[in-house]
């Protein structure tokens, strides 16, 4: 299994923004065969150290995680994450 996670930190880290943001990635549930979870997460801290928000996803293979890369509810998300992010960060690792 593989566990793919990725950290966002917005240009516009507003509760609004981050909200919006937010709402993008969990429109990718259950839209994306391959995908065998989805957690996403609002930092309540919001420190200086801190991301806006965090996606966790579970896959079963390599194979599964490059399908979700080209599928278009995932293609959606990368074109507003595009406008969106001013940093991220992803760790993909096998669990």
């Amino acid at each position: 299994m593989i566990k793919h996670v990725v950290f966002f930190k917005l240009k516009d880290g507003s509760e609004a923004s981050v909200a919006k943001t937010v709402a993008v990635l969990r429109n990718m549930e259950g839209k994306i065969p391959q995908l065998i979870s989805l957690e996403i997460g609002a930092d309540i801290l919001r420190t200086e150290r801190s991301f806006d928000i965090v996606l966790t996803a579970v896959f079963a293979n390599l194979e599964d995680l490059d399908a979700y890369q080209v599928h278009p509810a995932h293609k959606e998300v990368i074109a507003h994450i595009t406008e969106v992010k001013e940093l991220s960060f992803v760790v993909d690792y096998e669990i």
